[in-house]
């Protein structure tokens, strides 16, 4: 081999090796976290970390707040959600909580909570934020945070029923003012989104359907990825589809790296599969597998941890769990 190429081929091989080693370095396993008390029992709930703390909320007739505090290891209740509240991804925004995207109600025709609700942990209180507008109302959607603004993905309109949408809409907290944007590729619900850089990465997910039975199994495999400087969408190459399809999954950002955790599939028991799908070089790395599956849940990183508390062990409903666990 030409010394010419020698050299490319030699920095190729290392930087594979690189991010190999890194990678397999970053996290040796979930563990259990074993507080002196367990928070209640929930699923197709939110977890949300607002400075050294954690909240634990929502879930099918769940109006408890459970506060989780990593440095006392203890859990202890707040104020309560002021209405039923599941299927949603909250996010924090300047030291508070934001709700959106979320459905009320009961299997299989739930309704799309029509304002945005936030609590802000400081005096433990919730308020009615901004109204929803009619038009683009919908539930177990997508939401993040990028500069300022939140970001409402795709979702279903009725329950788990029928009316996937392709939507994605921008809120300024500041002025209140919603603002549509591209269409995303491909509708889904039951996924959770996650930014990195200036790019929003879209990985699992299905399209719920009970109107004809099948509820669990159109699973979504394609990843979609936002360019929030561009407003565009691209779909990545079938190669790049998401290792294990499933639904009910969380997403984190960890570096350059978007985690899927967890899920939910025609399969009997939850998914515990962790993926990693790396923006730089747009490859899919397995993790550790969750100590106990679970889906309909949110994960939080603290002190370069991931934690991953409550939701719910097999695909369905049941049975609602109170456990946590920590990627070290």
């Amino acid at each position: 081999m030409k010394k010419t190429l020698l050299i490319p081929v030699l920095v190729v091989l290392l930087s594979c090796l690189f991010y190999s080693f890194a990678y397999k370095t970053l996290f040796t396993g979930w563990k259990p976290v074993t507080p002196q008390q367990e928070p209640m029992p929930r699923g197709e709930n939110a977890f949300a970390r607002v400075g050294d703390q954690f909240y634990l909320f929502g879930g099918r007739k769940k109006q408890t707040v459970d506060v989780y505090t990593p440095k006392t290891n203890q859990w202890k209740q707040v104020a309560q959600v002021p209405m039923e509240m599941h299927h949603f991804q909250a996010v924090e925004y300047k030291g508070e909580i934001y709700v959106l995207g979320a459905f009320t109600g009961d299997y299989p025709h739930e309704t799309p909570i029509p304002n945005i609700y936030i609590y802000n942990p400081k005096k433990d209180e919730w308020r009615k934020g901004a109204e929803i507008p009619q038009d683009r109302r919908r539930g177990a959607a997508g939401v993040t945070l990028y500069k300022d603004k939140i970001y409402l993905i795709s979702g279903i309109t009725d329950g788990h029923w029928d009316g996937h949408v392709t939507w994605v809409d921008a809120f300024d907290p500041k002025t209140g003012k919603w603002t549509k944007l591209a269409d995303i590729p491909h509708a889904r619900d039951h996924f959770q989104a996650a930014v990195v850089g200036d790019q929003l990465v879209v990985a699992g997910g299905r399209k719920s359907t009970q109107k004809i039975k099948r509820v669990l199994d159109i699973t979504v495999p394609e990843v979609d990825i936002y360019d929030f400087k561009q407003n565009t969408w691209k779909t990545l190459p079938t190669a790049q589809n998401i290792p294990t399809q499933r639904a009910g999954c969380t997403a984190v950002t960890v570096g350059n790296q978007v985690l899927i955790i967890g899920g939910e599939s025609p399969q009997k028991l939850a998914h515990n599969q962790t993926e990693a799908f790396d923006l730089k070089t747009n490859t899919w790395q397995t993790l550790p597998a969750l100590q106990t599956g679970r889906h309909g849940t949110q994960a939080v990183v603290y002190n370069n941890k991931v934690y991953i508390a409550a939701g719910i062990g097999n695909s369905g409903g049941s049975p609602e769990l109170s456990s946590m666990e920590v990627l070290e």
